[in-house]
């Protein structure tokens, strides 16, 4: 599960923190209590969409959202193909197995069971 975004506020006080007083990732997460990854991934996607501080008047909390995060591209998520599950399934040890895969095995479907 996705873990929740930090707050336009927030994100807002990174970007000043960071440009205006240069502070380091760990300092600035500490300052706004948030961690210092989620600090540079908003100092790198601030980066990619062109902003720095001070942030223009004209952005609001709403614009800044969509500048740092656009909607996903369709293509890419189309453009995705599904992995051969029946290769994965023999890659993994025979300790990592489900299951269902053993139950299928002993009865008789098309994944024999391998004995090390």
């Amino acid at each position: 599960m996705p873990a929740e975004r930090v707050s336009m506020r927030k994100i807002r006080d990174v970007l000043r923190l960071t440009h205006a007083l240069g502070m380091s990732r760990r300092l600035v997460g500490e300052a706004t209590g948030i961690g210092k990854t989620a600090v540079g991934e908003c100092a790198r996607r601030a980066a990619v969409a062109g902003l720095s501080w001070p942030i223009p008047d004209e952005i609001d909390d709403a614009e800044l959202e969509r500048r740092l995060f656009p909607p996903p591209d369709a293509a890419s998520s189309t453009s995705r193909t599904e992995p051969d599950w029946s290769h994965t399934l023999y890659s993994l040890p025979v300790s990592r197995r489900t299951l269902t895969s053993f139950r299928k095995s002993r009865m008789g479907g098309s994944m024999p069971m391998r004995v090390r």
